[in-house]
């Protein structure tokens, strides 16, 4: 449940570029209801997990496969600090997970 919700907010996270400023009422439809997806598997997921692991690995992958998407669709610049934070913030999820 937890990876589908960190999934679904880089889904709403991503959705927010192709909104316009909520202007396109598609991509902002898909965008809502992937904040609203996001936040109840996460709730879910947190029923059996630590707050504050599940949090933190939600967060985590969230950030991580937006920016990696950002680079992807939207040409975002691919740095060697953003690829080494990109990779800190992996190996923190894979720590929280593990522990």
């Amino acid at each position: 449940m937890l990876i589908a919700a960190a999934l679904f907010e880089v889904g709403w996270a991503i959705g927010l570029k192709y909104t316009q400023g909520f202007t396109r009422f598609w991509p902002s439809l898909w965008t809502a209801v992937s904040m609203v997806a996001s936040l109840a598997l996460l709730a879910w997921a947190a029923r059996g997990l630590p707050i504050g692991t599940a949090y933190a690995v939600w967060t985590g992958i969230g950030a991580a496969g937006t920016a990696v998407l950002g680079i992807y669709l939207f040409d975002d610049p691919l740095t060697f600090p953003r690829v080494a934070g990109v990779m800190l913030i992996i190996a923190g999820v894979v720590v929280l997970r593990v522990s």
